[in-house]
């Protein structure tokens, strides 16, 4: 049986825990709702907060107690439930959940306007930049931070092979992807011994190696005036100019770069990327050839990232190197975190997540990044797997309801 100290420590960690984040959902919450005039120097409403928060973990804190010690608590059944529905869904035929979400994403743009056309454009940009980024950190497990670069070298190659040498879209578009796919490759080379922080700090200063040449390499790049007079897709003569046209061209991206993403996940080298990801000592020792698979996750993950930065500059007809800030390269990474790593329905959730809530929250505009980062921390702490967790991803981070050895008096 518990001993009483054991009680008192079982009950003092998770009170402790509910006090500071009722406190930092006040702290949270100070910019949004101060009120000049109103008692406490305008603090009622954030001490509201946090004395709501408070009330809301200790209800959480006493039920989890009460069901936790019986067999029919209310773990158990939601645990229950939730193995009954994702067998409702198993039984489904996912040819059809495919053939709706296509028939969805084809017919919802014909009732929207040219703004929320456009909006759903760059939900397809950061789709496929985020399923490109998936392959180099969700599944082989190598931090990135320097991804847009090969954004930036997909649309400069575009760019440039447009303007000067008369290349057209169809064109360029694979000769970006492999440009970027190469860039990939150089950059794996040199980080094949690197991991963890050591590599995120290398792969930054790559990606900020790249904008700042293409800043300052005036002759080539035009520097930061940019590159204008872009040329637009064309299809049998006929040239890609509408929100919607340009809609249906990143769609058909998005659904070749979901198609490869998810057969690479579940082909030999999808298996062996996870094996890296999980324990590159054992995959090694497993006959997993370790240079080899870091180079073909970066090569491959570079190439999508080159295929966007292809229809981006194509989009928008002009380009610059303050589009390929190290914050693109963030803001991608927090799609495949918030998503899930390894979860190709979940990056693209994470992704029109982080695209479509910033333009419903115009009204906050001051507090949007304070609101976006309270939401990624509550997130990371409550579910660390993200939206749509990988499978592989869940087994990896373990069951959170094992249960724990007590002391026995």
């Amino acid at each position: 049986m518990t001993t009483p100290a054991r009680s008192v420590a079982l009950i003092r960690r998770p009170l402790s825990r509910i006090v500071l984040a009722s406190l930092w959902f006040g702290l949270l919450s100070l910019p949004l709702m101060m009120e000049s005039q109103a008692p406490f120097f305008g603090l009622r409403r954030p001490l509201l907060v946090s004395a709501g928060v408070a009330v809301i973990g200790v209800l959480r804190l006493a039920v989890s107690r009460r069901a936790g010690s019986g067999a029919g608590g209310v773990q158990r059944a939601l645990g229950a439930t939730g193995r009954a529905v994702h067998h409702l869904v198993g039984q489904i035929d996912r040819r059809l959940l495919y053939a709706v979400g296509l028939a969805a994403a084809a017919l919802i743009p014909l009732g929207l306007n040219r703004y929320h056309i456009d909006i759903l454009t760059q939900v397809g940009i950061y789709v496929t930049l985020a399923l490109g980024l998936n392959i180099v950190v969700g599944l082989a497990g190598l931090l990135d931070l320097g991804y847009v670069a090969f954004y930036a070298v997909g649309a400069y190659a575009y760019g440039l092979l447009s303007t000067r040498v008369g290349l057209s879209f169809w064109e360029v578009l694979p000769l970006g992807a492999l440009l970027a796919a190469l860039f990939g490759v150089l950059l794996g080379i040199p980080v094949l011994r690197l991991r963890g922080d050591y590599l995120a700090i290398v792969t930054l200063g790559f990606g900020e190696m790249i904008r700042i040449t293409l800043n300052n390499w005036d002759s080539v790049t035009r520097g930061p005036n940019g590159i204008l007079g872009i040329a637009r897709p064309k299809i049998l003569g006929f040239t890609i100019s509408t929100p919607i046209q340009y809609y249906y061209l990143i769609l058909a991206l998005v659904l070749l770069t979901v198609f490869v993403v998810e057969r690479l996940n579940r082909s030999r080298i999808g298996r062996a990327w996870t094996a890296m990801r999980d324990d590159d000592v054992a995959a090694e020792a497993m006959g997993i050839n370790l240079v080899k698979t870091k180079l073909l996750a970066f090569g491959l993950g570079a190439t999508w990232a080159g295929s966007a930065g292809v229809f981006f500059a194509s989009k928008m007809t002009f380009i610059s190197p303050e589009s390929f800030t190290f914050f693109e390269s963030v803001i991608i990474l927090c799609m495949v975190v918030l998503g899930g790593m390894g979860s190709v329905p979940g990056v693209i959730l994470g992704a029109a997540t982080l695209v479509i809530l910033p333009e419903i929250m115009r009204q906050f505009a001051l507090y949007r990044m304070l609101i976006f980062g309270g939401a990624m921390v509550v997130m990371m702490v409550m579910r660390p797997q993200g939206l749509v967790g990988s499978p592989r991803r869940k087994v990896a981070l373990g069951p959170k309801d094992r249960p724990r050895p007590t002391a026995v008096s």
